[in-house]
């Protein structure tokens, strides 16, 4: 997948005068790659356009203007995009209930190893993560994920964690082009 450039990062003043045309197309991105599964477990695919966006938006939050703060923040964001056929995502674990959400991030510190995407073959291809994502007394709500997809955008993404949280859901059509057409972008 492509990476963003610094050539592309605009500092902070600059881009809040655009923001809106800017998260209107990162909100476009994101909605063709954000699936839902099990109700609690929100798959989101990472592409050049949302990881550009994350990093301005880091930007205009935190006011960064050093330059080597920029290029640590372009660094930091670009490996979260899947590369050599890979597929980067983003899993948002959701309970609208705190005291809920608490016990279940304590419980489920081994979720990383359930969570799968299904290829166009039908194997499952499980993820790979950061350890450091996950401490002694519980997982972190947000996770970056890694599926070596080989460069083939997968059909489904599930979760089978017995006992606890289990559900697969279907990618759309356009979901999958948005994902080939991502995989297949080149620096």
């Amino acid at each position: 997948m492509r990476a963003v450039q610094r050539a592309e990062i605009v500092d902070y003043v600059t881009y809040n005068e655009q923001r809106a045309q800017h998260r209107d197309a990162a909100l476009a991105a994101k909605r063709l790659r954000r699936v839902v599964v099990a109700d609690c477990l929100t798959f989101l695919f990472e592409n050049h356009e949302t990881i550009r966006y994350q990093i301005q938006e880091m930007m205009r939050v935190e006011q960064i203007v050093r330059e080597r703060d920029i290029l640590h923040e372009i660094e930091t964001y670009n490996e979260l995009l899947g590369h050599g056929g890979d597929i980067g995502a983003t899993v948002l674990i959701g309970f609208d209930d705190p005291a809920e959400r608490d016990l279940k991030l304590a419980r489920w510190q081994t979720l990383p190893q359930h969570l799968y995407l299904v290829g166009a073959d039908g194997r499952r291809i499980r993820a790979t993560w950061d350890p450091r994502q996950v401490s002694e007394r519980r997982l972190s709500s947000v996770q970056y994920l890694k599926f070596a997809v080989q460069g083939t955008a997968p059909v489904a993404c599930g979760v089978d964690f017995a006992g606890e949280v289990v559900g697969e859901t279907a990618l759309t059509a356009a979901q999958r082009e948005a994902l080939d057409a991502d995989l297949g972008e080149r620096d």
